[in-house]
């Protein structure tokens, strides 16, 4: 009986006196009681899968501190710095950017509603125009930051509500976008996996990363749980690096009630202000590591 399997990079079969061969690259048949090996070349990925690994970070300000910075910084590829709308300050700001630095992490910007009390997660009203002149005057606030720092920005990902309501609202998507694209077309837009606000900054010129939530339990329609309902944030070190690995491995996530979801992860975010936070970002990266995935900045 002929049979065949695959490993990492080589195909292997037997012939009819179980002889394995090593083939390399190659496919086989049977002709009756001859196999017939051909040489042909198998497909394989030039290079192996790889992986952002992101963490929302810069959300302290003024006396008040929110996030462990410094412990999650080493164990990421990019930061998403917040601009003083729902967090930050200018001091934080610049401290942020000078510890991604030091670390060698991407920065990117974290815009989104001015909503302090509320951290941004409160929807607010805007038209599309709005929304776009809200994202540059916070992208030229980070911008400012970055370049003092002889950095370049990496990437736009907008922040709470605003991402939210643009993962679904195809015309505030575009105005985000533009607007992006009107400052600087080589930056990344980092949004929801298999949301209308990739197709937006698509069509609007920009590169794009999809991003998955390691932390952050998903509804069967590939949306985040609303964090109001039970079970919506994951705090489970385990759990998040199950869900991360496979992912970025599979390309597939379990949503809250159970069903398997496809979902692409260019980059995987951990949330700064989880009290978990710093065992999530080791645990994740390294069993991202064991399982043969790069993990690295998108550029």
């Amino acid at each position: 009986m002929i049979t065949d399997f695959i490993d990492n990079k080589f195909e292997y079969v037997s012939d009819e006196a179980q002889h394995i061969k090593k083939t390399g690259a190659c496919f086989f048949w049977d002709v009756g009681p001859f196999v017939v090996f051909e040489e042909k070349r198998l497909p394989m990925e030039e290079k192996m899968s790889c992986v952002d690994l992101n963490c929302d970070l810069g959300e302290s300000f003024g006396a008040y501190t929110m996030g462990m910075d410094e412990a999650v910084i080493p164990h990421v590829t990019s930061v998403n710095v917040a601009c003083g709308w729902h967090a930050g300050d200018p001091l934080i700001m610049e401290k942020t950017v000078a510890l991604a630095k030091k670390h060698g992490v991407a920065v990117g910007a974290h815009p989104g509603f001015p909503d302090l009390m509320s951290f941004g997660r409160r929807p607010m009203t805007v038209t599309p125009e709005e929304a776009g002149a809200y994202v540059k005057y916070q992208l030229g606030a980070l911008m400012a930051f970055v370049r003092g720092q002889g950095m370049e920005l990496q990437h736009v990902k907008p922040h709470g509500a605003l991402y939210n309501m643009a993962a679904k609202d195809e015309a505030l998507a575009t105005g985000i976008c533009e607007a992006i694209a009107s400052v600087d077309k080589n930056l990344i837009f980092m949004g929801l996996a298999g949301s209308v606000m990739l197709e937006a900054a698509k069509k609007c010129g920009l590169e794009v990363a999809s991003e998955v939530f390691a932390d952050r339990a998903y509804n069967d329609d590939g949306s985040l749980v609303n964090r109001k309902h039970p079970g919506a944030v994951i705090h489970d070190p385990q759990l998040a690096m199950e869900r991360a690995v496979k992912m970025a491995k599979e390309g597939k996530v379990i949503s809250i009630n159970g069903k398997e979801i496809n979902i692409k992860a260019d980059s995987i975010c951990v949330h700064g202000d989880n009290e978990k936070a710093v065992e999530l970002v080791q645990n994740i990266r390294k069993a991202l590591e064991g399982a043969g995935i790069e993990v690295r900045s998108l550029k």
